[in-house]
């Protein structure tokens, strides 16, 4: 069965993308790529060094992957633009992660902003993934400036502490007709599935792959469960109920054995 997520023009099989900052070596981003199949790699602006090839993060993403830039340090939409042409010039492409945060303790996007950073840049020709606070309201009128899909924090970025905004995320899921990618505070491949399971398109994942023992083979964990909690969607999970019922039934076993008995 084919199942291909579009965006931008990009057809994708894989749906976990990966994030590049926090490696402890520029070098394990590739051995990264490799083993979970990525090819959604996000890049901050300021690790990209087109003069030195010691240093550049370009250099470590395969030709055939998608960047996507993100404006990291951005605190208003105007930086946010500026990044973004930036990223564009040096050669990165046009997909571009929105991030517009003003929040210097809990690293909260602005949503406002965001949004007049969003109308900009799809104006320019970008492909906007804008990253935001869980809000339908705002989602939409993001979809509606022409944003690729919408990235909805799971939890505090960096945080680990899983997938804390499930019933706004869900809400998103029903009502948007562009993908939603649970990005942020994603600390577990459970936490993936669960998000694959309710219909999100994809999952950004950094921090939980950095700060584990084995970065590598906790992205082909990570990648591997996007892809079950995926299939457990397109299968048409059943919904819980709270009453129980026998896998086997017991009434003609114990029918047989009462006849037996006589």
């Amino acid at each position: 069965m084919e199942d291909i997520l579009e965006i931008g023009g990009a057809r994708l099989e894989s749906r976990f993308f990966l994030g590049t900052g926090k490696f402890p070596r520029k070098s394990m981003v590739r051995e990264v790529i490799d083993r979970s199949g990525a090819q959604v790699v996000t890049v901050a602006l300021r690790r990209v060094d087109i003069g030195s090839e010691d240093e550049n993060i370009l250099d470590y993403i395969p030709e055939n992957r998608v960047i996507m830039a993100n404006t990291s340090g951005a605190r208003t939409a105007e930086e946010a633009i500026r990044i973004a042409r930036l990223a564009r010039a040096s050669g990165c492409g046009n997909w571009i992660k929105i991030e517009v945060i003003p929040d210097n303790k809990y690293l909260l996007p602005d949503n406002s902003e965001t949004l007049k950073a969003t109308e900009a840049l799809v104006k320019e020709g970008f492909t906007v993934l804008p990253y935001m606070n869980p809000d339908l309201i705002y989602a939409v009128k993001m979809a509606k400036a022409g944003a690729a899909a919408v990235m909805p924090l799971g939890a505090l970025i960096g945080s680990n502490r899983g997938f804390r905004t499930q019933e706004i995320v869900r809400v998103m899921i029903k009502e948007l007709e562009v993908p939603v990618i649970v990005d942020a505070g994603i600390g577990r491949p459970s936490d993936a599935a669960k998000c694959m399971e309710l219909g999100a398109g994809a999952v950004l994942v950094n921090t939980a792959l950095v700060t584990s023992q084995d970065p590598v083979v906790m992205a082909e964990a990570f990648a591997l469960a996007v892809r079950a909690g995926r299939l457990s969607y397109l299968s048409g999970r059943p919904e819980a109920v709270y009453t129980a019922s026998a896998s086997s039934p017991f009434t003609g076993l114990l029918r047989k054995i009462a006849n037996e008995e006589k």
